[in-house]
């Protein structure tokens, strides 16, 4: 397993990294069995969050008898100095550990004031000086305050998604993250199961160095296939381009990422994948989308209540309102004719 230098923390990691957002899904026993794998092909860098159910303590069970081997982040989304250093305390605890090697505000609507006694970017800086933090980051999915975090100078690392779907703004902040030498962990390889050519992903993100991808797995069979690509990275070459640029063309720009943040909904519609449910049938093995539990899903878009809390929470400015109809009628469509098979 290749690894490498992460920005100025000074941490060596693998150049390919686990995001353990879907282990939430499976069982404690599948996800310890998935994690250590993983460890023994070499992955030394792990990313999980507060808000992840129990991947915090998946982690923690799998992992806590190779600790000082691997490198540990995790995210809090407080605001306040209190709610952070009790997220820490949890975190820790859940994670069987004395120490986080890199604490991410986790998508915060606005930049932390680095002045602010009360803060949870004070909450970080007072747990970097008594050991329990030893590096500090930021994870984003807005553009413009991703930005202003890297020359800000009060972050080590910045977590913000990168794909063959990048447009030129996003792919700016590789660069800018490298001359402000601050580490870039890249989420969302596969932009939430859109990208479906794994290997254009992956041999697009090994283009730049400096960043570690973080490749959500929940099954055996999706580890296996991106470490099959680490042992021998295909190249970015002329051909991926043209298929990257094909789905590019194909997406546009307003399409659903994914991301979550537009949750938890009033009506208990499930945004993110609602949202984009006409590309995710195309896109991805779609059979479970097709099963009675799924369509019961979707027609909880009837109960919209036009409320716009979504929309306000989208830091890509989708309107979801707007979208869920649309995508109603094409499911139905889809179902239909799913059904006369």
């Amino acid at each position: 397993m290749r690894t490498f230098t992460l920005g100025q923390t000074g941490l060596t990691v693998s150049r390919t990294g686990f995001g353990a957002l879907p282990i939430q899904r499976i069982t404690t026993e599948e996800a310890v069995a998935l994690l250590r794998k993983a460890f023994e092909a070499g992955i030394t860098m792990y990313d999980t969050a507060r808000a992840y159910t129990d991947s915090e303590e998946k982690i923690g069970r799998a992992l806590s008898d190779v600790r000082r081997e691997i490198v540990i982040a995790t995210k809090s989304k407080a605001e306040g100095y209190d709610e952070l250093m009790d997220d820490l305390e949890v975190s820790l605890d859940n994670l069987r550990t004395d120490y986080i090697d890199i604490l991410q505000l986790h998508n915060p609507k606005t930049m932390p004031d680095p002045d602010d006694p009360s803060s949870a970017y004070a909450a970080l800086r007072k747990a970097c000086d008594n050991g329990t933090v030893r590096h500090i980051g930021i994870s984003s999915h807005r553009i413009g305050l991703a930005g202003e975090a890297v020359r800000s100078g009060m972050f080590e690392t910045l977590q913000f998604p990168l794909n063959p779907l990048s447009d030129g703004s996003e792919l700016s902040l590789v660069e800018m993250c490298r001359e402000h030498d601050v580490g870039f962990i890249a989420m969302k390889a596969l932009a939430g199961g859109l990208v479906n050519d794994v290997g254009a992903a992956f041999a697009f993100l090994r283009r730049f160095r400096g960043v570690v991808p973080i490749w959500g797995c929940q099954r055996e069979a999706e580890l296996e296939g991106i470490l099959e690509l680490e042992k021998s990275p295909p190249s970015y070459d002329g051909s991926m381009e043209k298929r990257a640029q094909r789905q590019k063309e194909e997406l546009g720009r307003d399409f659903c990422r994914g991301c979550g943040y537009c949750l938890p909904c009033p009506a208990d519609i499930p945004i993110p994948n609602a949202a984009r449910m006409s590309l995710l049938l195309r896109r991805s093995p779609a059979e479970r989308f097709y099963r009675d539990e799924w369509r019961r899903k979707m027609d909880r878009i009837n109960d919209c209540e036009q409320c716009g809390q979504c929309h306000e929470r989208c830091p890509y400015n989708l309107d979801p309102p707007t979208l869920l109809p649309e995508m109603l009628k094409d499911y139905e469509q889809m179902y239909a004719a799913f059904h006369q098979q």
